[in-house]
């Protein structure tokens, strides 16, 4: 296994992480019991993998149930991640990121996972109906309690992390240090604002679904596409991507994994390891097996070229404004050029990024 710092803080943690909503039934993906949730921390463990991730609302808490019954007596060892925000019933404020919901919730997930405090807590999407001031004194004040020891956010808008960075550095409120964002070959949207956000941040990217819901092991094909009833084909739709598109990456994924001996996934995976302001990447396997698989792709290195394989078989564009910023950014006077483009060679600067003359 081979670490990463969290963030921008000095806790250290395992390239790849554990991912567990697979514990439990209530969500149908994976419906692994205690037993098979307790061998499945051990060989993470046993492997080199020191940070778990989970969150409240995985089968409604069985999760964080099974995960803490299977920690008894090593929980210090690891680095233990949990989220708030998703409905945990019926009621509306058993919801939502509320000074009442966090306070609720925090101790519920302590008491599932049976510890007395959690390594990073994250709240889990915005809320629009909740002033970010509550949300943001609510995580400061659980860490000052000792309840918490690092906050995190999760699938937010770049605009909306800034915000809430802004205001937590203007009234002095712990920052958030990570962003668990989705990421993988297939959906790269996040490169558009919110990486460049976190690297200048020194927000540290923990990846979710970086197969996309697995289809990036390349077990399916136009000529064997996922059958209905399926796990992919009933998740597909909460990671949505071109399909067609997503067949050419799988090809090369395929041609990049036979030079190295590896599968298709252990390539995907280091692909994602290899991008700006990734901590870690969080793998969350029903099989042991494929848990082995993906660990390995800690040490694979991919080469230029064939990351350059990747990149173009992936290629999502690049929308306005971000292809303006990088034109500005790769000038070699920073002073405007925009009144003049005509003054520079077709070599230049003022070229969008395939390679057409600007004429802006």
């Amino acid at each position: 296994m081979k670490y990463r710092k969290l963030g921008n803080t000095g806790l250290i943690v395992s390239e790849v992480a554990l991912g567990t909503m697979q514990f439990g039934g209530k969500m149908n993906m994976g419906n692994l019991g205690q037993e098979e949730t307790t061998r499945m921390v051990k060989l993470a463990l046993d492997r080199g993998i020191n940070f778990i991730d989970t969150a409240d609302v995985y089968s409604l808490g069985e999760s964080e149930t099974l995960l803490g019954n299977a920690l008894k007596g090593i929980r210090e060892e690891i680095v233990l991640a949990t989220k708030v925000r998703l409905p945990m019933g019926e009621n509306f404020n058993r919801s939502g990121a509320t000074r009442v919901n966090i306070m609720r919730e925090v101790e519920g997930s302590l008491r599932r996972l049976q510890t007395d405090y959690i390594d990073l807590y994250q709240v889990h999407g915005w809320d629009s109906n909740t002033p970010l001031e509550e949300t943001l004194r609510t995580l400061d004040g659980l860490v000052r309690q000792g309840k918490v020891r690092y906050i995190g956010l999760s699938n937010l808008m770049a605009w909306q992390a800034a915000t809430a960075v802004m205001l937590q550095e203007r009234l002095g409120l712990e920052k958030y240090v990570t962003a668990q964002m989705y990421y993988s070959l297939v959906g790269r949207e996040l490169e558009y604002e919110f990486q460049s956000f976190a690297e200048y941040h020194n927000i540290g990217i923990l990846v979710w679904s970086p197969l996309a819901g697995g289809f990036l092991a390349g077990k399916y094909s136009r000529s064997n596409p996922a059958p209905a009833g399926s796990r992919f084909a009933e998740a597909g739709p909460f990671v949505p991507f071109d399909k067609e598109k997503g067949y050419s990456v799988v090809d090369a994924l395929k041609g990049v994994a036979k030079r190295y001996d590896a599968s298709p996934a252990r390539v995907a995976l280091a692909w994602v390891l290899g991008r700006p302001a990734v901590s870690s990447v969080i793998v969350a396997a029903r099989k042991p097996e494929q848990l082995e698989d993906n660990i390995r792709a800690v040490d694979l290195r991919l080469s230029a070229e064939d990351v350059g394989l990747l990149d173009a078989a992936s290629d999502p564009g690049v929308p306005y404004p971000k292809w303006m910023v990088l034109q500005l950014d790769s000038a070699e006077d920073p002073r405007p050029k925009v009144l003049h483009p005509e003054r520079y060679a077709e070599n230049g600067p003022w070229k969008d990024l395939r390679g057409n003359r600007w004429s802006g």
